[in-house]
């Protein structure tokens, strides 16, 4: 082993090394978990002691899941291209050229605002775009789970005929608006999208993606679709519909397109329909969901050089737009169906030594 080679290798186990304590060991939990679960947890693997409840390894065994620390392994099966999904601004532009991204107006980087021409902005320019677009995003460029991404909104009301911006449909004076993108850094504003209203009649409040992840198939080479749930918001997560944050997610029917009953990776309750809008959920079915498979694995060809892509997908009235796409997932979603550890997404990581058993 050479030195970089031998460099790259320490950097990576000390990363790892920090992540296990930070993320796992003094990982916020959701679930009421004894002490001695918690322990027993980060020791049998790395599991989070929310995973253990959320799996009720008090009943299941645990050998058959895996676990958080697996996940952040997984994350450097795509190395040395990985950097290619952790960063939002690179990804969105290498996607363009095959399919819809939301396009991004402005970019604030190391304190210097600029359009995607590199013309120097003011923040008064971000105030002009939103009266005219009357909804934007703003979202860090560095930062995954939905944290710190806000919607922007110009409401025009009989009081304020004039309008005025809103962060998350919270009314504010343009100054207070203006201070808040000063105050934050490395950020970007993008399009806001409108979804397909199969969508926005579960729930229209939060922005409603698909979570849709291929593989290559570590026997044939062939990339294939592997696992897809329909993320759904709730009133706790406005505006964006992450489990991570307490939203909702409803496994996809691979064949049919057909979904499931939600589940919630905060809690043990099954939803089959929105605990907040009564409106259904189970047997919901996806609009467009053969050409939408078809098309997925047509861009996943075109990025031989990523194994595995965690795609961010908004269906609209006019198709499908990537809003981003990941170099891994987090394990919770897939294994509220069941452990993985011996399924296919096991099978993969044991084929690119993320796992050993």
């Amino acid at each position: 082993m050479d030195v970089f080679a031998f460099t790259r290798w320490a950097v990576k186990k000390m990363k790892l090394f920090l992540l296990y304590w930070r993320r796992i060991v003094f990982a916020k939990n959701h679930f009421k978990c004894p002490w001695y679960k918690k322990i027993r947890a980060n020791l049998s693997g790395g599991f989070l002691a929310d995973q253990w409840m959320l799996y009720d390894f008090d009943h299941n065994d645990r050998h058959e899941y895996l676990s958080e620390f697996d996940w952040y392994r997984s994350r450097y099966i795509n190395e040395p291209f990985d950097f290619v999904c952790n960063n939002k601004i690179a990804s969105a532009e290498i996607l363009k050229q095959y399919v819809r991204v939301p396009e991004s107006y402005m970019i604030k980087n190391r304190g210097y605002l600029s359009s995607f021409q590199s013309q120097a902005l003011e923040y008064e320019d971000a105030l002009e775009l939103l009266k005219e677009k009357k909804t934007l995003f703003f979202k860090p460029y560095g930062k995954g789970k939905g944290t710190g991404v806000c919607r922007l909104s110009w409401i025009e009301t009989k009081e304020r005929p004039e309008g005025q911006p809103a962060i998350d449909l919270k009314s504010m004076e343009e100054e207070e608006f203006l201070n808040f993108l000063k105050k934050h850094d490395n950020w970007f504003i993008s399009e806001a999208m409108e979804q397909h209203h199969y969508s926005s009649e579960i729930y229209d409040k939060t922005v409603n993606t698909i979570r849709f992840i291929t593989l290559r198939d570590p026997k044939t080479h062939i990339f294939k679709v592997f696992f897809a749930v329909q993320r759904i918001g709730t009133k706790e997560t406005i505006p964006v519909d992450n489990g991570s944050r307490g939203g909702l997610v409803s496994k996809i029917d691979l064949d049919t397109g057909v979904l499931t009953e939600a589940r919630c990776l905060h809690n043990k309750n099954v939803y089959e329909v929105h605990p907040d809008s009564g409106a259904p959920i189970k047997g919901v079915v996806i609009p467009g969901w053969q050409q939408l498979k078809e098309d997925m694995l047509n861009l996943a060809n075109h990025l031989p050089y990523m194994h595995f892509i965690a795609w961010d997908i908004l269906i609209t009235e006019e198709g499908h737009c990537i809003i981003e796409a990941n170099t891994s997932s987090g394990v919770n979603i897939i294994q509220l169906w069941g452990g993985q550890r011996h399924g296919e997404l096991g099978d993969f990581y044991r084929y690119h030594g993320v796992i050993k058993d």
